[in-house]
């Protein structure tokens, strides 16, 4: 990619984290449970966080929208996440959680005039996003938008995730990759461990089947490992999600997006370095690693929903 080229992708790694406190951060555990949802883990209030702005959607259109996780996982949650809370009900308390965790931060961020600055820019990015094709990302823009500059920054974040991650899918159906495929693909790449998946829900038995389909289409070798074929489709599907991702950025232009990302550089060290976000998983940037010996450049992959 060139500098410019590369600007979705840097723009993602900046976001993603400020992006994803949602499902992480202690705040928003503790505003599941006054909601009434289970927090030994974060699945139960997952899909109502991540889908409430669509309103309360049946267990098919979640399954469609996040589309990395089975269905038998999403219909464990969904439509009862919606017996507990309403999808009001929700977006008001996922509000109050962002809040809370980043008034919580050291240092008054809340307070920098960098961050309202960024807060200015990050809006106007997310309101020049294209959302024709993309539900989750039009039904997050479709939101009011809030008047503290942190808020404003988590929702334009949000957007311009959501509006990345429904390119994403579209590049995934582009390589012909179902739901299972996808994450087996981007696994026998080395980029994410399999075990990062195992929230998605999907079998073993689930797995080897995906696994088996990518074999016959030459993807992966009989140890599950990307061959050259499976990077390079994998590649492929990377560098489609971020020319797909770059509609906001090219009407931002590159001046103004560099200046975003200069601004976001200590808010995004002070939020990865609270110790929220398990080691590897999808959040960030990671690299395909070349092959042995390597034949040519490896891109960079992503783009993955949060799970």
């Amino acid at each position: 990619m060139t500098t410019e080229r590369a600007l979705p992708r840097r723009a993602w790694h900046h976001l993603e984290p400020l992006h994803a406190v949602l499902y992480y951060a202690p705040e928003m555990y503790a505003e599941a449970a006054a909601l009434g949802f289970a927090t030994d883990t974060r699945w139960p209030s997952y899909f109502a966080w991540r889908t409430a702005p669509l309103g309360a959607a049946s267990a098919a259109l979640t399954t469609a929208v996040c589309y990395g996780f089975s269905p038998a996982t999403v219909s464990r949650h969904v439509p009862a996440a919606w017996s507990t809370a309403t999808p009001e009900a929700v977006l008001a308390a996922r509000l109050r959680a962002v809040d809370a965790f980043y008034r919580n931060l050291p240092g008054g961020v809340t307070d920098s005039p960098g961050l309202a600055e960024a807060a200015v820019l990050a809006r106007a990015a997310a309101e020049a996003a294209s959302c024709a094709g993309r539900p989750l990302a039009a039904a997050n823009a479709a939101l009011p938008w809030p008047d503290e500059p942190h808020l404003v920054l988590w929702q334009a974040a949000t957007v311009l995730r959501e509006h990345r991650g429904d390119g994403h899918l579209a590049a995934l159906l582009a390589a012909g990759l179902d739901p299972c495929e996808s994450l087996v693909s981007l696994a026998a790449t080395g980029a994410v461990a399999v075990a990062d998946f195992a929230g998605r829900g999907w079998t073993d038995e689930e797995w080897a089947a995906a696994t088996e389909r990518l074999a016959v289409r030459g993807w992966v070798d009989a140890e599950g490992r990307a061959t050259e074929r499976g990077r390079a489709g994998r590649n492929d599907v990377e560098f489609l999600t971020d020319r797909l991702a770059s509609g906001p950025w090219d009407a931002l232009g590159a001046e103004r997006t560099g200046r975003l990302l200069d601004l976001l550089g200590p808010l995004f060290l002070t939020v990865v370095r609270a110790g929220l976000f398990p080691p590897g998983g999808t959040l960030g940037i990671m690299t395909v690693p070349a092959p042995s010996p390597p034949s040519a450049p490896s891109a960079p992959v992503g783009g993955a929903p949060v799970g």
